[in-house]
């Protein structure tokens, strides 16, 4: 599996991005259950790159959370001056 590119992770809803973190946490805690347990013999690499998707879904969450945090802020204050 190769990293994501963040271009195909912005195509997604804000829905899938919630439902592909939580899968990507299930997968990296299934991942350090293995490794504790001694079944994950081969395959370290896959830490690395659910870690990497992970980041760059959080990423993409905060960032539309910050676009439409400040898009309201700035409807806020074209509301305030218009008023006065």
């Amino acid at each position: 599996m190769a990293f994501p590119k963040m271009a195909d992770i912005k195509e997604l809803s804000d829905e899938e991005v919630v439902t592909e973190i939580a899968a990507t946490r299930r997968r990296l805690f299934d991942l350090r259950f293995q490794k504790a347990t001694r079944q994950l013999e081969k395959g370290f690499h896959q830490f690395k790159q659910e870690r990497h998707k992970l980041a760059q879904l959080m990423t993409l969450q905060q960032q539309r959370k910050s676009t439409v945090q400040a898009s309201s802020k700035a409807e806020a204050a074209v509301t305030a001056a218009s008023d006065n």
